[in-house]
């Protein structure tokens, strides 16, 4: 066991942990957020997406020992009241179905459209890698594209 001092969403925490505790765990059993959900255990599916600083990470396979300093936001820590300029666009486009993956989806939106605020088709093909159960992409890509109109000002094509 050791002790980590951690910021997530802005708030301190202290956790007395294993050293390889996925960061997921760590989140939902002793921050209590449980937002950021478990899917895959591998990485591969991207439910569990949070960010490390500015970058969109999976969280069920990074070892609480490789946070580091870096501030930690889950989903709970975008905004207050879930008007974020990507929450919003996926609530005007209705795209959950199940919503499961949905918080994950959202993390990896904000994360592109930080590096990426006009993203093309293929901006968005190489950085949205979550899976959706409910195949809710077509959906997903307008949010995105809504979403970044909403934070540039600007109408992509």
């Amino acid at each position: 066991m050791a002790t980590y001092n951690l910021t997530i969403n802005k708030k301190k925490y202290t956790v007395d942990v294993d050293p390889d505790m996925p960061l997921l765990w760590v989140i939902r059993d002793f921050a209590e957020l449980t937002g950021t959900k478990y899917g895959c255990g591998i990485a591969e599916c991207g439910a569990c997406t949070v960010h490390l600083g500015d970058m969109a990470i999976r969280s069920c396979v990074l070892p609480v020992a490789g946070v580091g300093d870096k501030e930690i936001t889950t989903i709970e820590g975008l905004s207050e009241n879930g008007d974020h300029p990507v929450q919003v666009a996926w609530k005007e486009l209705d795209v959950p179905q199940c919503g499961y993956c949905q918080a994950g989806q959202i993390m990896a939106t904000v994360a592109l459209l930080k590096q990426k605020p006009h993203p093309t088709d293929e901006d968005i093909n190489d950085s949205m890698t979550n899976i959706c159960r409910c195949c809710s992409y077509t959906r997903i890509r307008k949010a995105i594209k809504l979403a970044s109109e909403k934070v540039t000002g600007q109408v992509l094509g």
